[in-house]
């Protein structure tokens, strides 16, 4: 890291930050994309039990459906590889994170052929769930209507 010291600035910003704290953080951005992840690919589930999430997972699993069919890299990893580059450069070392979770978010072989197949399972897979929310919010309305009449 250059150090730039200015009468304005005594310390360089980022002096706080060690190269330990930016690899940390990047593990943090790893999780945090691993839940974002999760919560595309199942949150429609979570939306059964409690469907105000609605409003939160609609916007999430269009943003990842479309990520996988542009075949666009989601500025997470843009975020994650900054900050392991700050972090002296030590992208997926040991720990945890690197060895357990990396490989599921960046798997070995992706293609694009994938991705497209990964795109339509969210959006099966949602689709149904809230067919099926959208059911059972019919369901009540529709048997009160038949013992009305």
């Amino acid at each position: 890291m250059v150090a730039v010291y200015t009468e304005r600035n005594p310390l360089p910003i980022g002096a706080m930050i060690s190269p330990a704290m930016y690899r940390a953080l990047a593990d943090a951005v790893v999780l945090g994309h691993l839940a974002f992840v999760l919560f595309v690919a199942l949150g429609g589930l979570l939306v059964l039990r409690r469907p105000k999430l609605a409003w939160a997972h609609v916007p999430a699993a269009v943003w990842g459906a479309a990520i996988e069919f542009g075949g666009w890299i989601c500025p997470l990893t843009y975020l994650e590889n900054h900050l392991r580059l700050l972090g002296g450069g030590e992208a997926y070392g040991g720990g945890f994170v690197d060895r357990y979770i990396l490989h599921i978010l960046y798997p070995q072989g992706l293609t694009r052929g994938t991705q497209m197949v990964l795109g339509v399972l969210v959006l099966a897979v949602n689709g149904y769930v809230y067919a099926r929310l959208a059911a059972r919010r019919r369901a009540p309305r529709l048997s009160g209507a038949r013992s009305a009449g």
